[in-house]
């Protein structure tokens, strides 16, 4: 397990990232990257959309172009006051709430659209949290996750695994079938200097 696959250090990470994270983030995950995303999504104006890990609202923002309404989670403290100052901390159109992808503070069968990116490589236990994305789907939704691809360089795998979460596609493929997601699919994002430096996997729910 990463140093970063730990609740308390992620949140210390992120006290510091977060004053800077909206500089540093489109070298990392930037607009094409999140259309490229958005675009796997089958997004109605009306649908329930929760944001797991949203940070300080880069995904937030881009759901909004689709959708009306955005629930936004985050772990962080200090990330979420920089999205409280983008869009507001207690008014439509991004309800936010505080806590934890392992135990979501929603009902079941609550949601349309469950949305992911830059949060899964942080999680201790990613199937449990997985598990409960689909908890808070309702039946047919789907769920979205990008996450940070396995590289091909024996030395870069020894780094990236001593950080945190890195997994290919079929490590993807298990995880998300074994959370009891159907119609499993991969695709792979990135920057121009790295085009597969995020995969990207959708699924639904099961009817």
């Amino acid at each position: 397990m990463g140093i970063l696959e730990n609740k308390a250090r992620a949140r210390l990470f992120y006290k510091y990232l977060s004053k800077v994270y909206d500089q540093v983030n489109p070298f990392i995950w930037n607009e094409d990257m999140r259309a490229d995303a958005l675009s796997l999504l089958d997004l109605e104006e009306d649908m329930t959309v929760l944001d797991v890990g949203c940070g300080t609202g880069f995904a937030t923002e881009g759901l909004l172009e689709h959708v009306e309404e955005v629930y936004a989670l985050d772990q962080s403290e200090h990330q979420l006051e920089q999205a409280y100052a983008k869009f507001g901390k207690h008014a439509p159109p991004v309800h936010f709430h505080r806590g934890d992808a392992e135990r979501l503070p929603f009902a079941t069968d609550t949601f349309d659209v469950v949305w992911s990116s830059g949060s899964i490589e942080y999680w201790p236990n990613p199937i449990l949290a997985l598990r409960e994305f689909r908890r808070v789907l309702k039946p047919g939704g789907q769920v979205l996750v990008v996450g940070p691809n396995y590289p091909d360089n024996v030395v870069a795998q020894h780094l990236a695994d001593s950080i945190m979460l890195f997994y290919d596609e079929y490590e993807a493929d298990e995880m998300f079938k074994r959370a009891g997601f159907e119609d499993v699919k991969h695709a792979f994002i990135g920057p121009s200097y790295d085009p597969d430096v995020a995969i990207t996997t959708i699924g639904r729910a099961p009817q």
